[in-house]
């Protein structure tokens, strides 16, 4: 039986060298999703079959040959398997072709083996659709693996995979890797292409990447994946290196920007805030120049920019399923939530649309100034310790209210800016749950980030997986 868990880099090599065959790897994924699915819920279609065959035909020589990966049901599509984006409208689709992302991920020799769960159209911080029903945290099945990519956060936390794909328009791929003590990584706005889905109000704040267990597996993958399609609306600034090169140098001496105060109004909690206090105190014994900064941004224009964008784009997703569909939207069709802010996108105008465009751009434009004399920024992941399941619940929308922006405050302000951001492990609260801190850098500087985080991988090392799922 092959030892799991190993990371992505480790597992490839393992295979390249012959230690191990493509087919032991993934048949042994397969095991520990059968194992582990019906309790935590991860799942919402596989092709273990389809995949067993690729491996037996021969997969692609690439730098990841024979690492198997699973897929947000969200955002990315898998030819051949539901592209229900955890909607009961869209719950009778099928793709019928590979997103370029997945694309890539095949041609550099990974083996799909399904999709994720996540929020209804990822409307949530927490992934409890109706119609999969919750996806359960490894760490503790009654509390929340986050969202909107949890489904993935909690594959890869439980190790059923080393690597799988997530994407982040408000934090959904920093707030569950927070949650289950992963790595996530946010790339800069259009570093990776989101085709086949013209997203053209929410591509400046949505990007796919990964949720990983070590930094060096976010590097290579980020590689994989990274690079226009021809008509790309957005591109990033072109490295002068590859990302996983940019391991193999040390960090320079940065100089980095902490603050634990409080944003839009909501307080972050002990926990959080001295798990950011420490990893500033790291980042000076590093050899790091640490100082407190002053967020000198309105979080009221981030919060309201976001969401009239978010709100809009629903819209436009929800009137050409019902062309598709050839009918009117149903009662049933759509959660409680987002068939409010879906009623609330129909009342926005063209003009506030573009006001809210400008707005993201302002934005971007007051946190770029920090940047003069900051390189990074270190801030909370999240403002509060992992939710239990049903805090966040979108049935009852009065709950999304009440504490959804407590979630993704400090997340979704570098979704408007388009800026790199990236959470990272950082110990356990007082309930033994996993505490994230976010650092960003400015546009295009991704790399800058991963030397970091591969500075404090070593220096303050976390556990791959969640306790009890790391040997079988």
């Amino acid at each position: 039986m092959v030892e799991q868990p190993w990371d992505a880099v480790e597992t490839a090599s393992r295979i390249d060298s012959g230690e191990v065959s493509a087919r032991e790897v993934v048949e042994e994924s397969i095991r520990r999703i059968e194992k582990h699915d019906p309790d935590l819920n991860m799942m919402v279609a596989t092709r273990f079959e389809e995949a067993l065959a690729e491996v037996d035909r021969g997969l692609p020589d690439g730098p990841l040959r024979g690492v198997p990966i699973v897929i947000k049901d969200l955002g990315a599509d898998v030819a051949g398997l539901p592209s229900t984006k955890g909607s009961r409208l869209f719950a009778e689709g099928v793709a019928a072709r590979d997103s370029t992302v997945v694309a890539r991920y095949r041609a550099a020799g990974m083996v799909v083996l399904g999709t994720t769960n996540s929020p209804e159209l990822g409307k949530n911080a927490s992934t409890e659709p109706v119609l999969y029903g919750p996806t359960r945290n490894p760490w503790n099945i009654d509390r929340s693996p986050g969202g909107s990519s949890g489904g993935s956060a909690a594959a890869v936390s439980a190790g059923l995979v080393p690597v799988a794909h997530g994407n982040d328009g408000g934090g959904s791929i920093r707030i569950p890797a927070a949650m289950c003590g992963l790595f996530g990584l946010k790339p800069s706005r259009g570093r990776v292409p989101s085709w086949p889905y013209p997203s053209a109000l929410s591509a400046p704040v949505s990007v796919h990447h990964a949720l990983t267990t070590t930094v060096r597996d976010s590097a290579v993958l980020l590689d994989v994946v990274a690079g226009h399609v021809p008509g790309d609306a957005y591109g990033a600034p072109t490295p002068n290196r590859s990302f996983a090169e940019h391991l193999e140098v040390r960090a320079p001496r940065l100089r980095i920007g902490w603050s634990t105060a409080a944003l839009g109004g909501v307080p972050v909690h002990p926990d959080c805030a001295a798990a950011v206090q420490r990893a500033a105190e790291l980042c000076a014994e590093l050899g790091h120049d640490v100082a407190e900064v002053t967020l000198n941004h309105d979080p009221a224009l981030v919060m309201a920019a976001s969401g009239t964008i978010m709100a809009v784009e629903l819209v436009a997703a929800v009137e050409q399923r019902l062309r598709e569909l050839g009918r009117e939207l149903r009662d049933d069709d759509l959660e409680p939530f987002t068939h409010g802010l879906l009623q609330h996108g129909r009342t926005i105008t063209g003009a506030q649309t573009a006001e809210a465009l400008r707005a993201a751009q302002e934005v971007g434009w007051q946190v770029g100034r920090l940047f003069a004399d900051h390189d990074v920024l270190l801030l909370p992941t999240l403002a509060q310790p992992v939710p239990p399941l049903g805090l966040l619940d979108t049935t009852r929308p009065e709950t999304l209210y009440e504490h959804g922006t407590t979630y993704s405050i400090f997340t979704s302000l570098f979704n408007v800016t388009g800026q790199p951001a990236m959470s990272v492990p950082f110990g356990t609260d007082t309930a033994g749950l996993p505490v994230g801190v976010q650092f960003a850098a400015d546009l295009g500087e991704e790399g800058r980030l991963l030397q970091l985080a591969a500075q404090l991988e070593q220096a303050a090392p976390w556990p791959r997986n969640a306790p009890g799922y790391a040997q079988e």
